[in-house]
């Protein structure tokens, strides 16, 4: 169990996530979050990759 850093809401991390590659939403507010560290439950918001329209 961990916190979303965004709203605080409280989030059940599911089993057998990696490190960074594991973006998870949080229930109350959408945010995306980047799982840093499962064990520690440490998480960061996740990076939003723009699109590239070739200009």
């Amino acid at each position: 169990m961990t916190k979303c850093i965004e709203c605080e809401a409280e989030i059940s991390l599911p089993e057998g996530l990696g490190k960074g590659s594991d973006v998870i939403d949080c229930p109350e507010c959408g945010v995306e979050l980047e799982v840093v560290n499962a064990e520690s439950g440490e998480l960061r918001v996740a990076e939003v990759e723009g699109e590239d329209w070739g200009q």
